[in-house]
């Protein structure tokens, strides 16, 4: 059994809380949680029979605890979990595993200083239409890769921002590009390979915040292929879409729906009787922007530990979507088109204003 702690108990802790409070995750089990404004972790110790903490050292001392969920804001991640690691906790980070370059690689050094496993959360590459994806790119049925593309196109409120101070900052946040699509930009990097170069704009649309609330780049990979994203928490009324599409010599999939789940074209030049399935049985609409994701997510995590394997999405891994990131907004201040790999100059992501 590993006995797993929440740090932080904002929005997103709930799909943690839910998930392993209720006994869902085989082999997992909720034991703690830790918030600054302890009526939060006092609300999960009520509903799950857990022990609430305000203080960091010590939660971190709860007896048995064996790995902690790092839940905070984006630009207090690499502290939290570097402060886990050090009291030889695993590691489970929320996306993004940090906001700044630096701070990544401080994590990595810091788990494997510690002898600890590193994970970053990134629940969409499990969603089925997803690995359904990756199944046909990796058996190569597309062919050569031409275009990928990633919408997200979701509502987010004056009052959404204003819930949490952190929301929207440079320091804490970022915007839409580093919070709410950075599972689509790792989905478009995953799925076309590694980026040679991007070229990005943004505006602060609606929202009175730092950051962006809409932004679009440009993308060639390094096969040669293009990409664009196209993401805006500035869609009224509500949520549109998040999707993510594929296009090859020799097929075209396009997957829809809130959060990648909704498959709406599966088409090849060379059709397998399998392929009817796939439609039918994954074009399933999750009933929230987070999808169904978090559960695969977390029972492989534990497969891991318990039996030694590799993460899907370890820290190094983490770090590539990081960095892609950061040469959008590095692409964003200079106006210039950005080459990966880079050092950062301008980017304005993870430094206070």
């Amino acid at each position: 059994m590993v006995n797993i702690g929440l740090l932080g108990c904002g929005r997103i802790s709930k799909r943690h809380a839910d998930l392993l409070g209720s006994n869902i995750i085989p082999g997992a089990r909720l034991v703690a949680a830790c918030d600054r404004q302890k009526e939060r972790a006092e609300a999960y110790a009520t509903q799950f029979g857990i022990r609430p903490y305000e203080n960091l050292e010590a939660f971190l001392a709860h007896p048995g605890m064996d790995a902690v969920a790092v839940l905070t804001p984006s630009g207090m991640h690499a502290e939290h979990a570097i402060a886990v690691a050090r009291a030889r906790k695993h590691v489970i980070v929320e996306k993004p595993m940090a906001l700044l370059l630096d701070d990544a690689d401080a994590m990595i050094r810091a788990c494997d200083a510690a002898g600890v496993r590193l994970f970053v959360v990134k629940q969409n590459r499990f969603n089925l239409p997803v690995v359904k994806l990756r199944q046909a790119l990796d058996s190569g049925r597309f062919g050569k890769l031409v275009l990928g593309t990633v919408r997200v196109r979701w509502a987010r409120s004056q009052s959404y921002y204003d819930g949490d101070s952190w929301r929207g900052t440079w320091r804490y946040d970022g915007g839409v590009l580093a919070n709410q699509a950075s599972h689509h930009v790792d989905l478009l990097e995953w799925c076309m390979g590694d980026v040679e170069s991007v070229h990005a704009r943004a505006t602060t649309a609606l929202a009175r915040i730092e950051a962006e609330d809409t932004a679009v780049a440009t993308l060639k990979f390094r096969n040669g292929a293009l990409g664009i994203i196209e993401a805006t928490t500035a869609a009224r009324p509500k949520d549109m879409e998040g999707s993510l599409s594929v296009l090859g010599e020799k097929g075209a999939v396009e997957i829809a729906g809130f959060s990648v789940n909704k498959i709406r074209t599966w088409q090849f030049s060379d059709p397998l009787p399998s392929d009817a399935e796939v439609m039918e049985r994954y074009s399933v609409n999750p009933p929230n922007v987070y999808g169904f994701g978090h559960q695969a997510y977390y029972e492989h995590v534990i497969d891991c530990l318990s039996k030694q394997q590799p993460a899907l999405v370890d820290g190094l891994e983490g770090r590539k979507s990081l960095e892609l990131i950061s040469a959008l907004y590095e692409s964003i201040e200079t106006g210039q088109e950005v080459r990966l790999r880079f050092e950062p100059q301008r980017c304005r992501l993870g430094r206070a204003q």
